[in-house]
């Protein structure tokens, strides 16, 4: 029995080995993009990527010879390691552009920049935007884009399956409708990509028309379609100042945070149609009433007239609740009001199966639910209450899942937050930086990291912690803190 048991882990490293090992070849791959992108624009970076290219494919071919093996099941312990160390290798090896590049980006900054981006988190310490090689700009997209399906992928196959944070709810959801319309995972995937694929051109084109250059357009499309925030100008969208512009922004942030598998659903005419999800509708809704309510707040200060302001507002609070992170002005100017507002948003996030971060808005719906079958148990305590999330019979361990899951997420925001102030950062700057980490939102709040600011002037520690927050959070967090528990290294 020792032997088998020996045997079978020694296959399940052999795996990991594998997988990882491929992942770090496709990264080789990609990184091929931006230097036709440098050779075209006859700068001189190409070699950066060329270089990283080389060492990346070269590690990730080695891998894949030294762990060739017959078995390649992965058990249950392998998967959380190879979620795991797949981000965190994609995220180490994606920074080598960076730190060979011209940009003098010492490994820590290059490292922070890099798991931003595939975590689609969107802070950056990059300055100078507006100026910098082209081939750069594009690799911040792509690594975002990537990242941006990479996380569906994650959330739709790997995440029910290990039934993290209530996450299995949707399991079942996967297979009973979903595979009556694709009856195999691998169509699944592939037909996720070609909408995700197609939202990104019709981004592309619609910021074409509004008047952004084929550059910035495919830029941004990548990375609002992914919601994740990395602009080719230092003012964000505030470059932009076109209200067309912000609102094909706010439209397809919300197209990339709503469950790409529903948009396959209702093209296919089966399965549940996109507004029949309680998220969609708790989503949307909740975009819908603080985007007017902070409209009319704009308003009545006489900022801005109504439709300024609610261009402004709708861009902003869609761009906070989807994880985007992208700014089109510095909301921290409109008082003390929006600035708790914001603050509040980024803990919201979008919806499962998406490409959005945050708490997402299905955990919220199931505390809501709760607390009102316990009002009503109270009042009623003879009668049976069942818990109902739509057309689905919530479980006590999808609760209990669920409220863990929330406890661990404030949890460890105030950790993260008092590691930063170990480092000296000042209150708002050391807890805004922890959420917006955690929640993969991007830009805090206060004058450093702020949506006027950025990160460069960080120490190096922060900087590393607040990487290691972005992955954390990415990843619905138990699937990498259940590795530093003993029962996870006990065979």
């Amino acid at each position: 029995m020792d032997g088998a048991r020996a045997t079978g882990a020694a296959d399940s490293t052999k795996v990991v080995g594998l997988v990882i090992g491929a992942l770090l070849v496709a990264l080789a791959v990609l990184m091929l993009v931006p230097v036709l992108a440098e050779i075209v624009a006859r700068s001189g970076d190409w070699q950066a990527f060329l270089s990283s290219a080389v060492v990346t494919g070269f590690v990730g071919g080695a891998l894949m010879l030294a762990n060739q093996t017959e078995n390649r099941d992965l058990g249950h312990r392998a998967t959380f390691f190879v979620t795991s160390f797949g981000w965190l290798s994609i995220g180490a090896f994606s920074a080598l552009p960076f730190a060979f590049s011209q940009l003098d980006m010492n490994y820590t900054d290059a490292f922070f920049e890099a798991m931003s981006g595939v975590t689609t988190t969107g802070g950056t310490v990059m300055v100078g935007l507006d100026r910098a090689p082209p081939g750069i700009l594009l690799w911040r997209s792509l690594l975002q884009w990537v990242g941006g399906i990479g996380i569906i992928v994650t959330a739709v196959a790997i995440l029910p399956f290990l039934r993290v944070g209530g996450m299995q709810l949707f399991r079942t959801e996967s297979t009973d409708k979903t595979e009556k319309v694709l009856p195999r995972p691998g169509q699944i995937a592939v037909a996720i990509g070609e909408v995700y694929l197609l939202l990104t051109l019709l981004c592309a084109l619609a910021y074409i028309v509004g008047g952004m250059t084929p550059f910035d357009a495919l830029n941004h499309a990548m990375t609002t379609v992914a919601t994740a925030g990395f602009s080719t100008h230092d003012a964000s969208f505030g470059y932009f100042e076109n209200s067309f512009i912000h609102w094909t922004g706010t439209i397809f942030m919300i197209s990339g945070a709503v469950p790409l598998a529903l948009y396959v659903q209702t093209l296919r005419g089966a399965g549940e149609k996109i507004w029949d999800d309680p998220q969609v509708r708790g989503f949307i809704t909740i975009l819908a009433v603080v985007s007017v309510v902070m409209a009319l707040w704009l308003a009545a200060r006489g900022d801005y007239d109504f439709f300024q302001a609610l261009t402004h507002t709708a861009f902003n609070v869609t761009s906070i609740v989807t994880t985007a992170g992208f700014t089109s002005d510095d909301y921290q100017l409109w008082g003390p009001f929006a600035g708790m507002a914001f603050f509040l948003l980024m803990f919201i996030g979008g919806c499962t199966g998406s490409t959005a971060g945050g708490m997402k808005v299905f955990r919220l719906q199931i505390l809501a639910i709760l607390f009102r079958t316990q009002v009503r148990q109270t009042l009623y305590p003879h009668v049976a209450q069942t818990l109902r999330y739509g057309e689905r019979t919530v479980s006590r361990e999808i609760v209990f899942s669920v409220a863990l899951f929330v406890f661990v997420y404030l949890a460890s925001m105030l950790v993260v937050a008092l590691a930063l102030a170990a480092f000296g950062l000042d209150f708002i700057t050391a807890l805004s930086s922890a959420v917006s980490a955690i929640a993969n939102v991007g830009p805090g709040l206060g004058p450093i990291v702020g949506p006027a600011g950025n990160f460069a002037t960080l120490p190096d520690g922060p900087k590393l912690i607040l990487a290691f927050a972005m992955l954390l959070g990415r990843l619905e967090l138990l699937t990498v803190l259940v590795m530093f528990s003993k029962d996870f290294w006990e065979r």
